[in-house]
């Protein structure tokens, strides 16, 4: 005859088993669920909900007899818990780990008193966990023995097994437990002779070599950048531990919000890399639209600065949920997590969240340090991203205002001009350019100043400025330049330039080209002839005894002149080899029928295919075209 539940004890029950059915539909919307172990499990739920109906209004059993039962099974207990040959674990009710021996421990490659007080389902994979539930709750519901498959996240490898579970009454204890016999599906427990503890201790070496290459590499990728990127530098991270170290890698990194605006930073998803698969990828992409929660692992260690470890995970909703209500390590098979801070010394930037499936055991201490230094590592080359970007934004700035916002139109010219940033460094560059109405028609200057930086910059001003300025009133270029080559030479810096000053003649366009040192221009006739001019002259600010170099040139329609600064010879490929004045020229020949804008961009397109995208110094280009209309 069944026992007699009591009201509070019945709605215990039906809590219970509330839950247990929730668990179970999460098994089968699982990636490949055990749907046979799920069925089972609901038809035992089945019988509970029938055996508990069935023992409203019944008698109780007999306390005299339950108190000489659980005395006996006590004493068996006693004698054969610790030393028993097959893995044991003493349960409470709610599937508890009250005690293991040590054959269980072992099976576990841990230590007793780690898998004490945990939830004995948070030791075996997701898939198989809300049906041990269920199995668990038959048995001390119904007294009867059932056998349950499993398996055990073991510290190197998942084992399966079969247990064997068994209701039993202890004196002194309000509620019966349950003892848990596991079967290694090898047929037994190895023995840990002297050659099995050398390659335990081999193992151990190999891990630790492991994850010091992890961490060497992890350096290599980070500094491994010409600019410290901050996009790329969590990506390789994230890249490296994903093929390295977990199933799962989730990046959060914190905004950077201004100095002295009192707002906490927000968490952000940054990168989500998983295992790869269709499945996969749909998961990847709901992760990556799921922002760090309040009271998520991710949030808290952000919060707390201080790394966690969960080599065995029992709240399935640590990372969140996804949008259909489903905890985030259910849905991606997660039965061990770590997460750590990204910092940089000062404040925390985000946090480095690893999970696994248990197929290479759980993670350890080993694997939580390594990771909190490679967050401690992305931290800084966070940082220094930031600061490299906050820089580069003032030399933007700076150099912006060196530049003429816009060109102006002038009555048949077809006038354009480039400038290019060097890839490396954030320092203001000294190339500039101006196009500006003159005493006697129009100018046009193309200068470099010596060196990088704000003092350079300086100087650039002044030299532009300078010329922009003096060609309103004095009629010749080399002139103006003389003037400029006085106001120059109290800097430190030297400036070469080269200034066309036009005007409009009966029978056609005159430009004077004056050349302080600077690169000479190139006229391409409408024809296709291509012809360089002299150019040469002494550059600005160097001595007061100024001599630039001076010469003619008549424009007829279709004509144009190219003026650019030394960044385009000098550009190079990794071997050093030159981009040079021939292949400028063939670039100009190849695209001489295009318009103005778009032979700057052809010369724009060779020269960065040219040297890889890397650019070692500014580059300026302008042109200017004779319309047809102007002879008319």
């Amino acid at each position: 005859m069944p026992e007699q539940l009591e009201p509070g004890v019945l709605m215990r029950e039906i809590s219970d088993l509330e839950g247990r059915i929730g668990d179970l539909r999460q098994a089968a919307a699982m990636p490949e669920p055990d749907l046979r172990a799920t069925l089972d499990a609901a038809l035992v739920e089945l019988e509970l909900a029938l055996a508990a109906l069935r023992t409203m209004g019944t008698g109780q059993s007999s306390a005299e007899g339950r108190t000489a039962a659980a005395e006996a099974e006590r004493r068996v207990l006693r004698t054969v818990f610790q030393d028993a040959p097959v893995p044991l674990f003493l349960l409470d009710r709610d599937s508890s780990v009250r005690r293991v021996n040590r054959q269980a421990a072992t099976l576990l490659g841990t230590s007793p008193g780690y898998v004490s007080g945990k939830s004995f389902t948070v030791f075996c994979d997701l898939p198989t966990r809300a049906a041990l539930r269920s199995q668990l709750a038959a048995v001390v519901r119904t007294g009867r023995r059932r056998h349950a498959q499993v398996r055990f996240l073991s510290r190197n490898k998942p084992v399966e097994a079969v247990v064997t579970l068994a209701r039993v009454w202890i004196r002194g204890e309000p509620d019966p437990m349950v003892v848990a016999a596991a079967t290694p599906a090898s047929g037994g427990m190895p023995v840990p002779d002297k050659p099995r503890r050398e390659e335990a201790e081999d193992e151990a070496v190999a891990t630790v070599v492991h994850r010091m290459d992890v961490l060497a590499t992890a350096s290599e990728l980070l500094l491994d950048e010409p600019v410290f990127n901050e996009q790329v530098a969590v990506r390789r991270c994230a890249r490296l531990l994903a093929s390295e170290l977990a199933d799962w890698v989730i990046v959060d990194v914190a905004q950077d919000t201004p100095a002295g605006t009192g707002r906490a930073p927000d968490l952000r998803r940054q990168v989500v890399i998983g295992p790869g698969g269709e499945r996969a990828e749909e998961l990847t992409h709901l992760l990556e639209d799921l922002n760090p929660a309040p009271g998520t692992l991710p949030q808290s260690v952000f919060t707390g600065r201080q790394g966690t470890l969960h080599p065995h995970v029992a709240e399935l909703s640590m990372l969140g949920s996804l949008p259909d209500g489903s905890p985030v390590c259910g849905a991606i098979s997660a039965t061990s997590v770590l997460c750590v801070p990204i910092e940089d010394g000062r404040r925390c930037l985000g946090t480095i969240t690893l999970t696994g499936s248990g197929e290479h055991g759980p993670f350890d201490l080993m694997d939580l340090g390594v990771v909190q230094r490679l967050g401690r590592y992305l931290g800084l080359v966070i940082r220094a991203a930031r600061l490299y970007r906050r820089r580069a934004e003032v030399a933007a700035s700076l150099q912006a205002s060196l530049l003429p916002k816009a060109l102006p139109a002038i009555p048949g010219l077809e006038v354009d001009a480039r400038y290019l940033t060097a890839t490396r460094g954030v320092e203001v560059g000294g190339d500039f350019y101006d196009v500006f109405p003159t005493g006697t028609g129009w100018g046009f200057v193309l200068g470099d100043v010596c060196g990088k930086g704000e003092e350079a910059a300086a100087v650039t001003a002044t030299a532009r400025h300078g010329v922009r300025l003096l060609s309103r009133w004095k009629t010749e270029p080399a002139e103006v330049m003389s003037m400029v080559n006085l106001a120059l030479l109290s800097e430190d810096r030297f400036v070469t330039a080269i200034l066309a000053g036009m005007e409009t003649l009966d029978d056609g366009i005159r430009l004077t080209l004056t050349t302080a040192g600077h690169p000479p221009a190139i006229v391409v006739r409408q024809d296709g002839l291509i012809r360089t001019t002299g150019g040469g002259g002494v550059p600005l600010g160097l001595f007061e005894d100024f001599e630039p170099a001076i010469e003619s040139i008549d424009l007829a329609e279709g004509d144009t002149v190219f003026l650019h600064s030394d960044g385009v010879l000098d550009a190079c490929t990794m071997t050093r080899e030159r981009f040079g004045h021939e292949r400028l020229i063939e670039t100009l020949a190849a695209s001489a029928a295009l318009p103005v804008r778009e032979m700057l961009l052809a010369v724009e397109r060779a020269l960065m295919d040219f040297c890889d995208g890397d650019l070692s110094d500014d580059v300026s280009i302008l042109a200017l075209r004779v319309l047809p209309q102007t002879l008319n």
